[in-house]
């Protein structure tokens, strides 16, 4: 209780760090964190053939959506005659890749929170001493390394739904039936969370060094005094 009224105590708004890189960029990296993990979380799409009959074509549907577990997907094939068909499941697994994006770009999104509270609310203890900013250095520098790695495997996973999901791949299952090729899912949202994920990694690389100038590495590296401003003679 004492512990969160000094908290409560200790806070002190102020809008300045918004107008310095160090604030400016976190904000950036909030905004597209939420982009990068809205984009692909919920999304839904479906990919259409027509099966062609001597009455007329059939269009056939087949749904499917985040986390791209496409197994879980069936869709029906039907014949000329009427009959529903058997039951048809696309092929892959790519939730592993999805997920992880969405991970990342859910936690990076809470940490930007915190951090702009931190930086809004509690600058003086976040200057105060070193372990503030050597931490965020860390933990910024590591959410780097990981928007590389899932905005990567998850550019690889949905060029992986995209030919699961193609029309042309579909009408393999028509079989004995005459099909043609209809239309392709719409794949905006997803190709635009990937383009999100790598500009997060620009933005989160970028901001290391501004967070690397908080720390007492830089500003001690920055105290070394100059000998020939100091009069002395330079080294051999």
């Amino acid at each position: 209780m004492e512990a969160a009224q000094g908290l409560v105590s200790g806070f002190s708004l102020d809008l300045g760090p918004l107008k310095e890189p160090l604030g400016f960029i976190r904000v950036l990296e909030w905004v597209f964190a939420i982009f990068a993990f809205a984009t692909t979380g919920g999304y839904s799409g479906s990919s259409h053939f027509l099966v062609k009959c001597p009455r007329g074509d059939v269009p056939v549907q087949a749904d499917f959506g985040y986390p791209f577990r496409l197994p879980l997907h069936p869709y029906h094939v039907p014949s000329c005659n009427g009959s529903q068909g058997n039951a048809t499941f696309l092929q892959g697994d790519f939730s592993s890749s999805a997920q992880f994006f969405v991970c990342v770009g859910v936690f990076g999104f809470l940490y930007c929170t915190g951090t702009l509270v931190l930086y809004l609310g509690y600058q003086n203890r976040y200057r105060q001493t070193a372990r503030g900013p050597i931490i965020d250095l860390v933990l910024t520098a590591s959410f780097s390394f990981l928007w590389l790695v899932s905005s990567s495997a998850w550019g690889k996973g949905l060029t992986d739904v995209k030919w699961a999901t193609n029309p042309t791949h579909l009408v393999a299952s028509c079989r004995d039936l005459s099909c043609d090729p209809g239309e392709f899912p719409a794949m905006g949202r997803l190709n635009a969370s990937v383009i999100f994920g790598f500009l997060n990694l620009i933005l989160w690389s970028g901001n290391c060094w501004f967070i690397y100038k908080e720390t007492p590495l830089h500003q001690d590296r920055g105290a070394l005094p100059d000998p020939l401003k100091e009069g002395g003679a330079p080294g051999p």
